[in-house]
């Protein structure tokens, strides 16, 4: 799983079959430092309630696919769930 932060939202003038109602967010990859990582990219919103910047946790590849209510849709990644806190252990 990868960790990053919705920085926007997108509209679709039209959806592909079994991706309609199915919110698409703007997601910055960060890194384990929350530090922004590469460009930012589009996620389905799987938890229908991620919202502006809210840390948030993807999946990429096939397996964004999967995770949605009507699998093996085009998509490359979707929000599994929302990060509610993050703890650095030191050692």
């Amino acid at each position: 799983m990868k960790m990053g932060r919705v920085i926007g939202t997108v509209v679709c003038a039209v959806a592909y079959e079994g991706l309609e109602g199915v919110p698409m967010l703007w997601v910055q990859p960060l890194d384990k430092g929350q530090k922004d990582k590469g460009t930012p990219l589009v996620a389905a919103d799987q938890t229908r309630s991620a919202g502006p910047n809210e840390l948030v946790y993807y999946e990429g590849g096939r397996e964004a696919a999967m995770a949605l209510d009507t699998t093996f849709v085009p998509v490359d990644h979707t929000i599994i769930g929302i990060i509610d806190g993050v703890n650095s252990i030191s050692q």
